[in-house]
């Protein structure tokens, strides 16, 4: 399939979906998000692939959020349709692991973007924020419910009522990421960190992913009775076998399917 608003390609196991509109600061326009919904399709169906990173052309910016534009001619009836919403419930809900690979700015629909993601590792340059509200509308794809879950409601809060656009080492000190480096390390450690989790048991990491997304907002008596299911599955898999033999035979695993 042939794109005009973004790049798709394999390295090893990793399938890469990259923004390709530095132009207009890889903005998040309808057929962006329509195109990266389509890639991601892509690889959520491709065997090989087992990590899905998601990054921006250029140094500037990883996605600097909507398309004015489009937004300003935005009825009531749009905000119900899946749109940009969707889009981050589908890579939350992704079977793979995701990585968000963030090269530069991530405002508005870009942050909220990046935070849908399983992983997010962000050059030292990059810049953090939500500035919505001084459009008189509210991060409407997630932002005011991944936000608090992820940092805490007052923090969440304070983001997106002044709009406070933040460096990426506080992003690092909150929580909003994980990992920051140097622009230039940046592919470098987004890779290493797939590969770690490329090496895992694959049946593994996919319920381990399941359990902690379904498990982080229910009841903490339901979320280990799931654990306890996902467990017991894997239990009873080659992946668990093969795992633990390798490690009493001293090599490394091979798993069935990579």
């Amino acid at each position: 399939m042939r794109f005009e608003n973004i790049l798709m390609y394999k390295d090893g196991a990793i399938g890469v979906i990259k923004i390709n509109r530095p132009e207009v600061r890889n903005a998040l326009d309808n057929q962006t998000v329509s195109e990266i919904e389509q890639a991601l399709l892509q690889w959520e169906n491709h065997e090989g692939v087992m990590v899905i990173v998601l990054t921006g052309e250029g140094a500037k910016s990883f996605a600097a959020g909507a398309d004015i534009r489009q937004l300003r001619e935005k009825s009531a009836a749009d905000a119900l349709l899946p749109g940009l919403s969707g889009l981050c419930q589908r890579i939350e809900q992704s079977t793979k692991v995701t990585i968000a690979a963030i090269n530069g700015y991530a405002l508005g629909g870009g942050c909220e973007l990046a935070i849908a993601c399983d992983i997010r590792v962000a050059a030292l340059h990059a810049k953090f924020g939500l500035p919505e509200l001084s459009l008189s509308i509210i991060p409407g794809a997630g932002g005011t419910q991944r936000l608090s879950r992820m940092l805490g409601k007052g923090t969440a809060l304070d983001m997106i009522l002044t709009g406070e656009i933040i460096t990426a080492e506080k992003a690092e000190r909150i929580g909003l990421v994980s990992t920051v480096v140097p622009m230039e390390e940046l592919w470098e450690t987004v890779v290493g960190k797939a590969h770690k989790i490329i090496e895992k048991g694959p049946m593994a990491v996919k319920l381990a992913k399941m359990v902690i997304h379904q498990g982080y907002d229910i009841d903490i008596k339901t979320a280990l009775t799931l654990e306890k299911f996902a467990q017991a599955i894997l239990f009873n898999s080659d992946d668990k076998l093969e795992g633990t033999t390798a490690f009493l035979e001293k090599r490394p695993p091979h798993y069935q399917g990579k």
